[in-house]
Protein backbone atom coordinates (compact mmCIF):
# COMPACT_ATOMS: atom_id res chain seq x y z
CA UNK A 1 0.00 0.00 0.00
CA UNK A 2 3.19 2.38 0.57
CA UNK A 3 4.43 1.95 -2.54
CA UNK A 4 1.09 2.82 -4.59
CA UNK A 5 1.05 5.74 -2.53
CA UNK A 6 4.36 7.18 -3.40
CA UNK A 7 3.95 6.67 -6.74
CA UNK A 8 0.68 8.71 -7.06
CA UNK A 9 2.33 11.57 -7.75
CA UNK A 10 0.04 14.94 -8.41
CA UNK A 11 -0.03 15.99 -12.10
CA UNK A 12 1.93 19.41 -12.47
CA UNK A 13 0.13 22.71 -14.37
CA UNK A 14 2.00 21.73 -17.74
CA UNK A 15 0.34 18.35 -17.33
CA UNK A 16 -3.01 19.71 -17.02
CA UNK A 17 -2.54 22.12 -19.62
CA UNK A 18 -1.40 19.31 -22.31
CA UNK A 19 -4.22 17.40 -21.41
CA UNK A 20 -6.47 20.41 -22.37
CA UNK A 21 -5.05 21.48 -25.47
CA UNK A 22 -6.56 18.19 -27.15
CA UNK A 23 -9.76 20.22 -26.86
CA UNK A 24 -9.21 22.76 -29.19
CA UNK A 25 -7.25 21.03 -31.72
CA UNK A 26 -9.70 18.42 -31.62
CA UNK A 27 -12.44 20.97 -32.30
CA UNK A 28 -10.60 22.00 -35.13
CA UNK A 29 -10.17 18.54 -36.66
CA UNK A 30 -14.40 17.60 -36.02
CA UNK A 31 -15.07 21.34 -37.34
CA UNK A 32 -13.50 20.25 -40.58
CA UNK A 33 -14.33 16.85 -41.24
CA UNK A 34 -17.96 17.76 -40.39
CA UNK A 35 -17.81 20.50 -43.00
CA UNK A 36 -16.21 18.56 -45.45
CA UNK A 37 -19.26 16.63 -45.47
CA UNK A 38 -21.73 18.93 -44.91
CA UNK A 39 -24.07 20.10 -47.76
CA UNK A 40 -22.58 22.98 -49.95
CA UNK A 41 -24.86 25.17 -48.70
CA UNK A 42 -23.67 24.20 -44.68
CA UNK A 43 -20.50 26.55 -43.71
CA UNK A 44 -18.92 25.77 -40.50
CA UNK A 45 -16.04 27.47 -41.25
CA UNK A 46 -16.29 30.45 -38.84
CA UNK A 47 -16.79 27.88 -35.84
CA UNK A 48 -13.46 27.70 -35.98
CA UNK A 49 -12.49 30.42 -33.51
CA UNK A 50 -14.07 28.44 -31.07
CA UNK A 51 -10.66 26.74 -30.84
CA UNK A 52 -8.36 29.75 -30.27
CA UNK A 53 -10.83 31.30 -28.35
CA UNK A 54 -10.93 28.91 -25.19
CA UNK A 55 -7.05 28.00 -25.38
CA UNK A 56 -5.88 31.14 -23.22
CA UNK A 57 -8.41 30.02 -20.80
CA UNK A 58 -5.18 27.44 -19.64
CA UNK A 59 -2.50 28.82 -21.81
CA UNK A 60 -0.11 31.58 -22.66
CA UNK A 61 -0.04 33.59 -25.77
CA UNK A 62 2.03 30.90 -27.72
CA UNK A 63 0.03 28.17 -27.28
CA UNK A 64 -3.28 30.60 -28.36
CA UNK A 65 -1.43 31.32 -31.25
CA UNK A 66 -0.11 27.88 -32.43
CA UNK A 67 -3.96 26.84 -32.01
CA UNK A 68 -5.10 29.74 -33.74
CA UNK A 69 -2.64 29.54 -36.79
CA UNK A 70 -4.03 25.39 -36.87
CA UNK A 71 -7.55 27.19 -37.40
CA UNK A 72 -6.46 29.62 -39.77
CA UNK A 73 -4.38 26.43 -42.05
CA UNK A 74 -7.98 24.28 -41.33
CA UNK A 75 -9.87 27.53 -42.71
CA UNK A 76 -7.90 27.45 -45.74
CA UNK A 77 -7.99 23.47 -46.44
CA UNK A 78 -11.61 24.48 -46.36
CA UNK A 79 -11.46 26.96 -48.75
CA UNK A 80 -9.45 25.41 -51.56
CA UNK A 81 -11.46 22.08 -51.03
CA UNK A 82 -15.18 23.90 -51.57
CA UNK A 83 -14.19 25.44 -54.23
CA UNK A 84 -10.78 27.53 -54.54
CA UNK A 85 -9.62 30.89 -52.50
CA UNK A 86 -10.28 33.35 -55.26
CA UNK A 87 -14.49 33.68 -53.77
CA UNK A 88 -15.46 36.54 -51.75
CA UNK A 89 -16.59 34.09 -48.85
CA UNK A 90 -13.63 32.33 -48.75
CA UNK A 91 -11.49 35.40 -48.42
CA UNK A 92 -13.84 37.01 -45.71
CA UNK A 93 -13.98 34.23 -43.96
CA UNK A 94 -10.10 33.70 -43.44
CA UNK A 95 -9.40 37.48 -43.16
CA UNK A 96 -11.97 37.73 -40.04
CA UNK A 97 -10.71 34.20 -38.26
CA UNK A 98 -6.89 35.47 -38.58
CA UNK A 99 -7.97 39.04 -36.62
CA UNK A 100 -9.78 37.35 -34.07
CA UNK A 101 -7.04 34.67 -33.56
CA UNK A 102 -4.55 38.11 -33.53
CA UNK A 103 -7.06 39.78 -30.79
CA UNK A 104 -6.93 36.43 -28.80
CA UNK A 105 -3.33 36.54 -28.99
CA UNK A 106 -3.29 39.14 -27.73
CA UNK A 107 -5.57 39.35 -24.99
CA UNK A 108 -4.15 36.10 -24.15
CA UNK A 109 -0.72 37.85 -23.34
CA UNK A 110 -2.46 41.06 -21.49
CA UNK A 111 -3.93 37.65 -18.88
CA UNK A 112 -0.85 36.73 -18.80
CA UNK A 113 1.12 39.91 -17.06
CA UNK A 114 -2.07 40.62 -14.95
CA UNK A 115 -1.83 37.11 -13.57
CA UNK A 116 2.11 37.33 -12.90
CA UNK A 117 1.75 41.04 -11.98
CA UNK A 118 -1.06 39.72 -9.05
CA UNK A 119 1.21 36.93 -8.20
CA UNK A 120 3.75 39.75 -7.10
CA UNK A 121 1.25 41.26 -5.07
CA UNK A 122 0.07 38.37 -3.25
CA UNK A 123 3.61 37.13 -2.57
CA UNK A 124 4.56 40.75 -1.19
CA UNK A 125 1.11 41.01 0.44
CA UNK A 126 1.63 37.23 2.40
CA UNK A 127 5.17 38.24 3.51
CA UNK A 128 3.23 41.80 4.85
CA UNK A 129 0.75 39.63 6.75
CA UNK A 130 2.99 37.06 8.15
CA UNK A 131 5.31 39.82 9.56
CA UNK A 132 2.84 41.70 11.11
CA UNK A 133 0.21 38.40 13.02
CA UNK A 134 3.15 35.90 14.33
CA UNK A 135 1.42 32.93 14.57
CA UNK A 136 0.22 31.71 18.01
CA UNK A 137 2.43 28.78 19.75
CA UNK A 138 0.80 25.92 20.14
CA UNK A 139 1.81 25.73 24.06
CA UNK A 140 2.62 28.64 26.19
CA UNK A 141 2.98 28.29 30.06
CA UNK A 142 -0.15 26.61 31.60
CA UNK A 143 -2.36 26.69 28.62
CA UNK A 144 -2.44 25.38 24.82
CA UNK A 145 -3.89 27.61 22.09
CA UNK A 146 -6.12 27.74 18.35
CA UNK A 147 -6.38 30.28 16.25
CA UNK A 148 -9.01 31.27 13.56
CA UNK A 149 -8.43 34.56 11.35
CA UNK A 150 -11.10 34.88 8.86
CA UNK A 151 -10.39 38.04 6.56
CA UNK A 152 -13.24 39.70 4.81
CA UNK A 153 -11.66 40.78 1.86
CA UNK A 154 -11.10 38.07 -0.72
CA UNK A 155 -6.81 37.03 -0.89
CA UNK A 156 -6.38 39.12 2.50
CA UNK A 157 -5.49 36.86 5.53
CA UNK A 158 -5.42 39.88 8.05
CA UNK A 159 -7.63 42.68 8.33
CA UNK A 160 -8.85 45.13 10.88
CA UNK A 161 -9.19 41.87 13.69
CA UNK A 162 -5.55 41.17 15.10
CA UNK A 163 -4.29 38.90 18.07
CA UNK A 164 -1.22 37.81 20.08
CA UNK A 165 -0.22 36.68 23.51
CA UNK A 166 3.47 36.90 25.29
CA UNK A 167 4.81 34.93 28.28
CA UNK A 168 5.28 37.09 31.38
CA UNK A 169 6.46 36.74 34.72
CA UNK A 170 4.75 34.20 35.91
CA UNK A 171 1.63 33.49 33.12
CA UNK A 172 0.27 34.27 29.92
CA UNK A 173 -0.58 37.59 28.44
CA UNK A 174 -3.15 37.41 25.71
CA UNK A 175 -4.32 40.21 23.20
CA UNK A 176 -7.24 40.22 21.00
CA UNK A 177 -8.34 43.26 19.36
CA UNK A 178 -11.09 44.88 16.39
CA UNK A 179 -9.39 48.57 14.90
CA UNK A 180 -12.08 50.84 12.86
CA UNK A 181 -12.44 49.56 9.47
CA UNK A 182 -11.74 45.91 7.90
CA UNK A 183 -9.83 44.61 5.71
CA UNK A 184 -6.53 45.81 4.24
CA UNK A 185 -7.23 49.66 4.83
CA UNK A 186 -6.89 48.46 8.91
CA UNK A 187 -3.82 46.94 8.62
CA UNK A 188 -1.64 49.87 9.65
CA UNK A 189 -3.98 50.31 13.17
CA UNK A 190 -3.60 46.56 13.67
CA UNK A 191 0.42 46.64 12.98
CA UNK A 192 0.41 49.68 15.73
CA UNK A 193 -1.58 47.99 18.40
CA UNK A 194 0.32 44.51 17.92
CA UNK A 195 3.74 46.44 18.17
CA UNK A 196 2.64 47.92 21.48
CA UNK A 197 1.14 44.91 22.61
CA UNK A 198 4.48 43.30 21.89
CA UNK A 199 6.75 45.80 23.31
CA UNK A 200 4.65 45.92 26.42
CA UNK A 201 3.34 42.68 27.32
CA UNK A 202 6.62 41.42 29.06
CA UNK A 203 7.12 44.09 32.22
CA UNK A 204 5.78 43.37 34.99
CA UNK A 205 2.74 45.94 35.43
CA UNK A 206 -0.85 45.44 35.87
CA UNK A 207 -3.18 44.81 33.09
CA UNK A 208 -5.22 48.16 33.33
CA UNK A 209 -1.88 50.21 32.89
CA UNK A 210 -0.70 47.86 29.69
CA UNK A 211 -4.29 48.59 29.02
CA UNK A 212 -3.30 53.03 29.06
CA UNK A 213 -0.15 51.98 27.48
CA UNK A 214 -2.11 50.50 24.21
CA UNK A 215 -4.48 53.36 24.55
CA UNK A 216 -2.02 55.98 24.18
CA UNK A 217 -0.16 54.21 21.31
CA UNK A 218 -3.70 54.52 19.05
CA UNK A 219 -4.52 58.20 20.35
CA UNK A 220 -0.60 59.40 19.65
CA UNK A 221 -0.58 57.92 16.22
CA UNK A 222 -4.48 59.47 15.41
CA UNK A 223 -3.06 62.87 16.43
CA UNK A 224 0.23 62.40 14.40
CA UNK A 225 -1.85 61.07 11.20
CA UNK A 226 -5.66 62.01 11.20
CA UNK A 227 -6.78 64.90 9.38
CA UNK A 228 -9.17 67.83 11.65
CA UNK A 229 -12.51 66.33 9.64
CA UNK A 230 -11.42 62.40 10.38
CA UNK A 231 -10.76 63.11 14.56
CA UNK A 232 -12.24 60.17 16.71
CA UNK A 233 -12.37 57.70 13.54
CA UNK A 234 -9.39 55.96 14.65
CA UNK A 235 -10.06 53.72 17.32
CA UNK A 236 -10.05 49.84 18.30
CA UNK A 237 -11.42 47.36 20.99
CA UNK A 238 -9.23 45.56 22.95
CA UNK A 239 -9.51 42.76 25.48
CA UNK A 240 -6.20 41.35 27.25
CA UNK A 241 -6.55 38.60 29.85
CA UNK A 242 -3.60 37.34 32.08
CA UNK A 243 -3.74 33.65 32.90
CA UNK A 244 -0.87 32.67 35.77
CA UNK A 245 0.49 29.76 35.54
CA UNK A 246 -0.79 27.90 38.86
CA UNK A 247 -3.67 29.96 39.74
CA UNK A 248 -6.82 29.81 38.66
CA UNK A 249 -7.84 33.35 39.14
CA UNK A 250 -7.73 34.94 35.87
CA UNK A 251 -7.73 38.76 34.97
CA UNK A 252 -8.94 40.24 32.31
CA UNK A 253 -9.60 44.36 30.88
CA UNK A 254 -11.77 45.24 28.53
CA UNK A 255 -11.78 47.99 26.18
CA UNK A 256 -14.90 48.14 24.59
CA UNK A 257 -14.47 44.34 23.65
CA UNK A 258 -16.91 41.92 23.59
CA UNK A 259 -17.10 39.09 26.61
CA UNK A 260 -15.30 35.97 26.10
CA UNK A 261 -17.01 32.48 26.50
CA UNK A 262 -15.59 30.22 29.32
CA UNK A 263 -16.54 26.92 28.23
CA UNK A 264 -16.71 24.26 30.55
CA UNK A 265 -17.44 20.16 30.92
CA UNK A 266 -20.67 19.04 30.24
CA UNK A 267 -21.66 21.62 27.49
CA UNK A 268 -21.37 24.34 30.33
CA UNK A 269 -21.05 28.09 28.54
CA UNK A 270 -20.55 31.20 30.36
CA UNK A 271 -19.67 34.44 30.03
CA UNK A 272 -17.56 36.05 32.76
CA UNK A 273 -18.72 39.08 34.38
CA UNK A 274 -16.96 42.00 32.36
CA UNK A 275 -17.25 46.19 32.57
CA UNK A 276 -15.77 47.23 29.84
CA UNK A 277 -13.87 50.79 29.62
CA UNK A 278 -14.55 52.61 26.04
CA UNK A 279 -12.32 51.52 23.22
CA UNK A 280 -9.09 52.56 22.78
CA UNK A 281 -8.43 55.52 21.20
CA UNK A 282 -11.77 57.67 22.07
CA UNK A 283 -11.29 58.98 25.56
CA UNK A 284 -7.72 59.38 26.61
CA UNK A 285 -6.58 58.73 30.33
CA UNK A 286 -9.79 56.47 31.23
CA UNK A 287 -9.74 54.58 34.34
CA UNK A 288 -9.84 50.95 33.11
CA UNK A 289 -11.09 48.10 35.02
CA UNK A 290 -9.69 45.06 35.87
CA UNK A 291 -11.99 41.90 36.25
CA UNK A 292 -11.61 38.45 37.86
CA UNK A 293 -13.16 35.42 37.14
CA UNK A 294 -12.28 31.49 37.95
CA UNK A 295 -10.15 29.99 35.10
CA UNK A 296 -9.91 25.83 36.11
CA UNK A 297 -7.97 23.00 34.56
CA UNK A 298 -9.44 21.06 31.78
CA UNK A 299 -11.71 24.81 31.07
CA UNK A 300 -11.48 26.84 27.49
CA UNK A 301 -11.46 30.49 27.44
CA UNK A 302 -12.91 31.73 23.81
CA UNK A 303 -12.04 35.08 23.07
CA UNK A 304 -13.72 36.55 19.50
CA UNK A 305 -14.41 39.64 17.74
CA UNK A 306 -17.63 41.30 16.99
CA UNK A 307 -17.00 39.77 13.02
CA UNK A 308 -18.39 36.56 14.83
CA UNK A 309 -21.17 37.16 16.02
CA UNK A 310 -22.22 39.72 14.05
CA UNK A 311 -22.46 37.42 10.97
CA UNK A 312 -25.28 36.94 9.26
CA UNK A 313 -27.17 33.75 7.82
CA UNK A 314 -29.64 34.36 4.06
CA UNK A 315 -32.49 35.61 6.71
CA UNK A 316 -30.08 38.61 8.55
CA UNK A 317 -29.95 36.25 11.66
CA UNK A 318 -26.87 36.73 13.81
CA UNK A 319 -24.39 34.00 14.50
CA UNK A 320 -25.53 32.08 17.64
CA UNK A 321 -21.96 32.12 19.24
CA UNK A 322 -22.89 30.73 22.52
CA UNK A 323 -25.26 28.29 21.29
CA UNK A 324 -23.35 26.58 18.57
CA UNK A 325 -20.07 26.44 20.92
CA UNK A 326 -21.96 24.49 23.38
CA UNK A 327 -21.83 21.06 20.85
CA UNK A 328 -17.77 21.18 21.07
CA UNK A 329 -16.76 22.28 24.95
CA UNK A 330 -14.79 19.09 25.37
CA UNK A 331 -13.22 19.15 22.18
CA UNK A 332 -9.33 20.29 21.64
CA UNK A 333 -8.68 24.17 20.99
CA UNK A 334 -7.42 22.89 17.03
CA UNK A 335 -10.98 20.87 16.52
CA UNK A 336 -13.16 23.32 18.19
CA UNK A 337 -11.46 25.76 15.69
CA UNK A 338 -12.19 23.46 13.17
CA UNK A 339 -15.61 23.10 13.99
CA UNK A 340 -16.19 27.04 14.47
CA UNK A 341 -14.69 27.67 10.86
CA UNK A 342 -16.90 24.98 9.21
CA UNK A 343 -19.98 26.38 10.99
CA UNK A 344 -19.64 30.08 10.77
CA UNK A 345 -18.88 29.83 7.15
CA UNK A 346 -21.81 27.94 6.81
CA UNK A 347 -24.29 30.16 8.32
CA UNK A 348 -22.86 33.35 6.49
CA UNK A 349 -23.06 31.44 3.30
CA UNK A 350 -19.24 31.19 2.93
CA UNK A 351 -18.40 35.29 2.99
CA UNK A 352 -18.59 37.73 5.98
CA UNK A 353 -19.35 40.65 5.98
CA UNK A 354 -16.56 41.87 8.25
CA UNK A 355 -13.31 40.59 9.44
CA UNK A 356 -13.39 37.66 12.50
CA UNK A 357 -10.64 36.27 14.60
CA UNK A 358 -11.14 33.81 17.20
CA UNK A 359 -8.35 32.08 19.85
CA UNK A 360 -9.47 28.75 21.97
CA UNK A 361 -6.93 29.10 25.22
CA UNK A 362 -7.52 25.59 26.87
CA UNK A 363 -6.31 25.53 30.47
CA UNK A 364 -4.04 21.91 30.84
CA UNK A 365 -4.31 20.13 34.10
CA UNK A 366 -1.06 20.00 36.69
CA UNK A 367 -0.39 16.64 35.26
CA UNK A 368 0.06 17.78 31.30
CA UNK A 369 2.18 20.49 32.25
CA UNK A 370 4.35 18.50 34.60
CA UNK A 371 4.80 16.09 31.29
CA UNK A 372 5.70 18.52 28.94
CA UNK A 373 7.51 21.33 31.44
Amino acid sequence: MASRLGRARPRRPWQSARALLTLPVALIVVITVVDLHAPHDVHLGPALVIAPALTPSFAGPRTTAAVGALAVAAQVFLGVTHGGLGTTNHIVQIIALTVLVVLTVLYSALRMRRQAQLARVRTVAEAAQQVLMWPLPERIGAVRIASLYLAAEDEAQIGGDLYAAARCDGGVRVLIGDVRGKGLPAIGEAALLLGAFRESAHRRVPLTELATTLDQSITRYAAELDRPEEEGERFATALLVEIPDHDAVTRMTSCGHPPPLLLGPGHVVTAPSLHPSPPLGVQCGVEHTLDVFSFEPGDTLLLYTDGVVEARDERGRFYPLADRVARWTGDSPEALMHHLRRDLLAHAGGQLGDDAALIAVHRTTAERRRRHG
